[in-house]
């Protein structure tokens, strides 16, 4: 018997509708609009203004400010998938004359070159593009403020750069290859580098009385792949599936999952949270986030997905400051996950199996630690110990045999079965570690060999 839960439940719709409006009144917002999807689609969406009738939607367009860094990350993995470039490469090879083109494509990603975090003055988000017509005005005359490669230090200056080297490698504006290479395929066409109508103004509210102020909508310039996009919560509802799943006609799975894997140690006392390449890594009650916040004058804007609940979650609001959108959107996906809860798959029995490889399966020993052997369905194998902490890790098969590893301390460490001249299986070699089938058994493999007396008592 199978069940479709598709829509939230009542409760949960109005545990929602109750995070967005306390949001929105506490944080005095003039509109504040959140979305949820779930398993790939948008499942929910509800908003809170102040002007009676006039609330927003979510087709309603809020400037997204830091969120645009995402969309810019994926244009220069996709150089990357597609031979163009290496994430080693130094800035120089591709985007000459800088004066820092030592510092690699991956280093810029992570915001780990080293790079100040803002251009010089005026401050570059209230004033346009034009006062900074080149890179040396973006970058200034001393650039690097940190050595590179060694942390992380949040530059916006940095994706000027990275968009600029997508204009040198795809001879392209960065606006034309956002447009046909990530917004069209994906459908996100209520994202674009103008505010389109529908969409919200930008205000400044008073912090210490209840009246608003019109905040200046500056086109950025150069600086635009840091924060120029306007986006709706449906578009970036879309886009956070896509940061989750990946999709072939933009970036594929395993490219996408790299962009999540933590690019630079996170500065002393913010172990909660990270950067990968691209993205903003969150560990919150139990639960890891990835997506990225984003404010510009007049707005503040934050995506986060869940990839194990498979949720997700997006919150606008069109204020400088005082509603706490990133700790909004966490609890909106909170809400769903722990309220509703994702209902596995019913499990079911392998089509086929390789009768050599169900024979490798079982406990093995390292040393006289236990390890266990699994098969997983996608023909892949997991290590893990039987007992206790230990080095657990999944494994992707390879082409000619053997796997690769995918995390932890084996990440791309070999696992080879070792067979005897006979064809039977001696041991397992992972990364010259010798596991056997019984600990310290005399005649196997065991580095250093094994004393002749055997195992003894006292």
């Amino acid at each position: 018997m199978t069940s479709s839960f598709e829509a939230l439940l009542p409760s949960t719709e109005r545990a929602l509708l109750h995070r967005v409006a306390v949001a929105q009144a506490e944080g005095r917002a003039p509109s504040l609009v959140g979305a949820v999807a779930r398993d790939g689609r948008t499942v929910w969406s509800g908003s809170r203004s102040c002007v009676d009738g006039h609330a927003p939607d979510d087709d309603t367009q809020y400037r997204i400010g830091s969120i645009t860094k995402v969309f810019t990350a994926v244009l220069v993995m996709r150089l990357r998938d597609e031979g163009l470039l290496d994430l080693a490469d130094p800035l120089e090879k591709h985007l000459p004359e800088t004066g820092v083109g030592e510092v690699t494509v991956a280093q810029l990603l992570g915001h780990g070159a080293g790079l100040a975090a803002e251009s010089p003055a005026p401050w570059w988000e209230r004033t346009p593009g034009t006062e900074r017509p080149t890179l040396g005005d973006v970058l200034g005359d001393k650039p690097l403020l940190h050595p590179s490669g060694r942390g992380h230090h949040y530059s916006n200056p940095g994706y000027t750069l990275l968009g600029s080297l997508v204009e040198a490698v795809r001879g392209v504006s960065w606006e034309e290859a956002l447009r046909t290479e990530i917004l069209e395929p994906l459908g996100l066409t209520r994202t674009t580098a103008q505010p389109v109508a529908p969409h919200a103004g930008g205000w400044a509210v008073h912090p210490w009385a209840d009246v608003m102020l019109p905040e200046p909508a500056q086109d950025l310039g150069l600086m635009a792949p840091a924060g120029q996009l306007w986006s709706t919560a449906a578009d970036l509802c879309r886009f956070a599936v896509f940061l989750a799943e990946g999709d072939d006609r933009v970036l594929g799975a395993a490219s996408v999952a790299e962009m999540r894997t933590p690019a630079v140690p996170p500065a002393a006392g913010d172990w909660e949270g990270g950067y990968g390449l691209g993205v903003q890594l969150l560990r919150r009650d139990g639960r890891t986030y990835i997506g990225h916040t984003g404010s510009l004058p007049g707005f503040v804007a934050c995506l986060w997905v869940s990839v194990e609940d498979g949720v997700a979650a997006v919150a606008l609001a069109n204020a400088t400051s005082g509603p706490m959108v990133g700790t909004v959107a966490a609890d909106l996906v909170r809400i769903v996950a722990e309220a509703e809860p994702r209902i596995p798959e019913p499990w079911r029995p392998l089509p086929e199996v390789d009768q050599e490889l169900l024979a490798l399966t079982g406990p093995w020993y390292w040393g006289t630690y236990a390890y266990g052997l699994r098969l997983e369905r996608d023909g892949g194998v997991t290590l893990e110990p039987l007992r206790g902490a230990g080095r657990r890790a999944r494994f992707r098969a390879l082409p000619g045999g053997g796997w690769v590893g995918l995390n932890g301390y084996y990440a791309g460490e070999t696992l080879r079965a070792v067979r005897r001249g006979d064809g039977s299986v001696s041991h397992l070699d992972l990364g010259s570690f010798v596991f056997t089938r019984e600990p310290y058994e005399p005649g196997d493999a065991v580095p250093g060999g094994v004393d002749e007396e055997g195992w003894r008592g006292l």
